[in-house]
């Protein structure tokens, strides 16, 4: 069993900052290029109108002429996911929060990096989580404990998964 669920996670990585489209994607185009990254990790995915959410309640930038860029892209894949155990609200404060110590690109290569290091961890492909990033704050630590929790929901949901199905892990 921990072999099987371990498959989906061995080739899961985010794209980082720099490899984000900063050409402009349409609603529809974002929606399919998100969850294409977010597949591995079972049923967490995002919609047009979460997105449309998003926008109104200031997590996300406007779209300019209707096209998001990596800014957006970024936020968004990082609300997609926090949003499995945080609050709108919280994950609100704590962008507000990294801001004012990090730029964007840094803070969500963090996230990409982080994320992937504990669920590689958690999902036994390696024996130890990994030191990430240069410095210590109090915004590192609570991302660090918002991406420890989400790696053991998405862990939890996929031996559901395994024990409920008998077949692919992480089917919805």
């Amino acid at each position: 069993m921990k072999s099987a669920l371990a498959d989906p996670m061995r080739a899961f990585r985010l794209p980082r900052y720099g490899e984000l489209p900063d050409v402009g994607l349409y609603l529809e185009q974002t929606t399919k290029y998100i969850n294409h990254y977010l597949k591995p990790l079972g049923c967490i995915e995002i919609t047009g109108s979460m997105i449309r959410n998003y926008v109104k309640m200031g997590l996300v930038t406007n779209p300019v002429k209707k096209q998001y860029k990596a800014d957006q892209i970024a936020h968004l894949i990082s609300v997609t996911i926090l949003k499995q155990v945080m609050s709108l609200e919280h994950i609100s404060q704590l962008f507000a929060r990294q801001k004012e110590v990090y730029t964007d690109p840094v803070a969500y290569d963090y996230f990409c990096t982080e994320l992937e290091n504990i669920l590689y961890f958690r999902f036994g492909l390696k024996d130890s989580v990994d030191d990430v990033g240069v410095t210590f704050s109090v915004e590192k630590d609570m991302l660090r404990s918002a991406i420890i929790a989400v790696s053991h929901m998405i862990y939890l949901d996929a031996c559901f998964g395994q024990l409920e199905s008998g077949g692919p892990v992480g089917i919805c």
